[in-house]
């Protein structure tokens, strides 16, 4: 039998990403998050709106969704309570949070140039996202209390950088779900993927390509000078 339950948070569990986006003063910015989900060449990403993170995509409107292994789990846990907001706000403060001007060192993780956007690649992530902003939504709107304090914010991935370590072999194209192993968020607890495919799925029989967007044409776009 079901029990009526009030958990205080819903993460049921979704892939960690790193956005990598500028500051004002041309420096990178970190930031781990899980609140993400993607439809295509498309991706929706649920922020605080007052987040550094936040306020540099809508400023620059470009940024890198880093997507780590569970390899790079110790260095997602650097970045966790780390803030690029030089005064703290006072609800992370109160949840242990501390500024950070420079989130690679304190991650130990290294940038890598981007070929369209300014914000810098994670080298050490097996899947990066260069991505832009294509628009942007304010959560709770009618709720006076919630109003302001979050946005869903929509962006269109251009170039994808995948590790070859990943790929189906004899397929550019095509990630291994098999070699992929995403590090995954669950109720603030970090977990894996159990090795092979649970179940036959009828829908994975479906070819990959019945599903391409014309997003991956826009994709490729003339390198960044």
């Amino acid at each position: 039998m079901h029990v009526t339950s009030e958990p205080a948070i819903l993460y049921f569990g979704t892939p960690v990403v790193i956005i990598s986006t500028l500051n004002e003063d041309g420096t990178a910015n970190l930031a781990p998050m899980s609140s993400a989900w993607w439809l295509g060449w498309r991706c929706m990403l649920g922020l605080a709106a007052y987040s550094k993170t936040t306020q540099n995509l809508l400023r620059t409107r470009e940024c890198v969704l880093n997507l780590p292994s569970q390899s790079e789990v110790a260095a997602v846990d650097r970045l966790a309570l780390t803030t690029g907001t030089e005064s703290v706000p006072a609800a992370k403060l109160g949840r242990g949070y501390r500024y950070v001007k420079d989130k690679f060192g304190v991650a130990g993780l290294h940038p890598d140039a981007s070929h369209t956007v300014a914000p810098p690649r994670v080298r050490e992530c097996p899947v990066q996202l260069e991505a832009v902003l294509e628009g942007h939504h304010e959560m709770a709107a009618r709720d006076a209390v919630l109003r302001g304090r979050a946005l869903a914010l929509e962006v269109r991935i251009q170039p994808v950088h995948l590790a070859p370590s990943i790929l189906m072999a004899g397929h550019e194209n095509r990630i291994d779900p098999d070699k992929w192993r995403p590090l995954i968020m669950s109720f603030q607890k970090f977990y894996g993927l159990a090795p092979h495919e649970l179940h036959d799925s009828k829908l994975g029989r479906v070819p990959e390509e019945t599903y391409r967007s014309p997003d991956v044409d826009r994709g490729r776009v003339v390198e960044r000078g």
